[in-house]
């Protein structure tokens, strides 16, 4: 038996059929011309690494984490904690006084959200770092 109201069914003759529409070519993305909010460089002109000042401070900020992790390599955790949390204080703080196409890497979000990160993240590392009870023995 045949359900006159189930949509699998090809015998509705009061459906039309619909016409088959012409295909549009579709360009290449290569045939798109590249658009840039800045000015195209000079040919002369070699690139700088890094373009922004916030890059630098990117830059600055992982040299010193790269350091602190050297710190805790040698025994001395703490203060290499305490220094990789004063770093992302740092961070923290550049990211709040720079603008959003100043601030390089540093920007991911928002200014407030990905300094309050920032913060957090610093902070925590100071805190555990001074809360941390020393194990007698070693570690």
């Amino acid at each position: 038996m045949a359900d006159p109201h189930h949509p699998d069914q090809d015998d509705h003759p009061e459906r039309p059929e619909r016409p088959e529409r012409p295909e549009r070519p579709v360009e290449p993305p290569e045939s798109v011309p590249p658009v840039s909010a800045e000015p195209p460089p000079e040919a002369d002109e070699p690139r700088r690494y890094p373009s922004t000042i916030g890059g630098a401070f990117y830059l600055l900020v992982l040299g010193v984490v790269g350091a602190s992790l050297v710190v805790v390599a040698l025994d001395e955790w703490r203060t290499g904690v305490r220094l990789m949390g004063g770093a992302l204080l740092f961070a923290a703080a550049v990211r709040l006084v720079l603008r959003r196409r100043d601030a390089g890497m540093l920007a991911v979000r928002h200014k407030v959200l990905d300094a309050a990160v920032l913060v957090v993240l610093g902070v925590s590392l100071i805190f555990l770092a001074g809360s941390i009870p020393d194990q007698p023995g070693g570690f």
